[in-house]
């Protein structure tokens, strides 16, 4: 299974709509937003024809507009951090602004994946089973990155928008 991994995208609609198109058509069968998405319209840009997850963000002010908005349009919201079953691989998400739920996930049970933003720069690096995954911003960088995990493959790749 692929999934499709997106972070800060501060309200950043063309670059959210291209993002998405961009994973979807790498072979994302679920797409997971790792907060900073600022707005509702880019929650419209998570539905579609796959599951769509998402984290709140630092700047993510109205979290229960945002939450109940999401699951109206059946997007799940995790809100400040979750873990996610996908593909038989338990994957932790949090923006990344704060330590504690990053801390927390990391002592998860069996958790292969940390996937995290905030800090508008892509990373992927592991610590024997846990591998800790950015995948850059679209707002407020250089490079405007987001990427795909082949979780049978334990494979990232990043791209650039």
């Amino acid at each position: 299974m692929v999934i499709g991994v997106l972070s800060d995208s501060h309200d950043r609609l063309p670059e959210t709509r291209a993002a998405v198109t961009l994973l979807l058509r790498h072979g994302a069968k679920a797409l997971i937003h790792c907060g900073d998405l600022t707005g509702q319209d880019v929650v419209d840009c998570l539905v579609g024809e796959v599951p769509a997850y998402f984290v709140f963000g630092n700047n993510d002010w109205d979290r229960d507009g945002l939450a109940r908005y999401a699951a109206d349009l059946g997007v799940t919201c995790l809100g400040t951090y979750g873990v996610i079953d996908l593909g038989g691989r338990k994957i932790g998400v949090a923006h990344g602004d704060v330590l504690r739920p990053l801390t927390e996930l990391e002592h998860t049970p069996d958790l292969r994946y940390l996937l995290s933003g905030h800090t508008h720069v892509s990373d992927d690096e592991s610590d024997g089973l846990l591998r800790r995954v950015n995948p850059g911003a679209l707002h407020r960088t250089r490079q405007k990155s987001v990427c795909t995990i082949d979780l049978a493959a334990d494979a990232v790749r990043f791209h650039l928008l």
